[in-house]
């Protein structure tokens, strides 16, 4: 069942896409938050990544969410001394968070997703066109 393969596969896409609409959530919800003491790190932007797998029950490759990773690039600071989350100098650590770019991954993932379920509707409008010639 061919039919039940593609569906399946496009499955897969829309729950790891689903699972990286996530990280990138977590990601915008943090982008102002500070460490919670003096000195400390704040949030660190998280990375979602994809992994193939393998369905024996269709006989088919999927896509699942992999692990998910620290983004190892610098923190912002801005110089706030009033801040309670402020070092010695008198500046604040902000997450490694740029807007602008947790937006493009979520409009990509968001495209993606929408690819996916446009194939299972593909796939359900050519499975009922099937049934309704061999009705006719």
């Amino acid at each position: 069942m061919d039919f039940l393969k593609s569906m399946a596969i496009a499955a897969s896409g829309l729950k790891a896409q689903s699972g990286r609409m996530r990280v990138i959530a977590e990601n915008i919800a943090n982008a102002d938050s500070t460490a919670q003491r003096t000195g400390g790190n704040p949030y660190r932007r998280k990375i979602a990544t994809f992994r193939t797998e393998v369905d024996r029950a269709l006989d088919a490759q999927t896509v699942g969410l992999g692990r998910v990773q620290l983004d190892q690039t610098d923190f912002r600071t801005k110089y706030e001394p009033g801040h309670p989350a402020a070092d010695a100098k008198g500046y604040v650590k902000y997450p490694n968070v740029n807007a602008l770019v947790e937006m493009t991954d979520m409009r990509e993932a968001q495209r993606s997703y929408e690819a996916n379920l446009n194939v299972i509707g593909a796939t359900r409008r050519m499975i009922q066109r099937t049934i309704d010639l061999l009705k006719a």
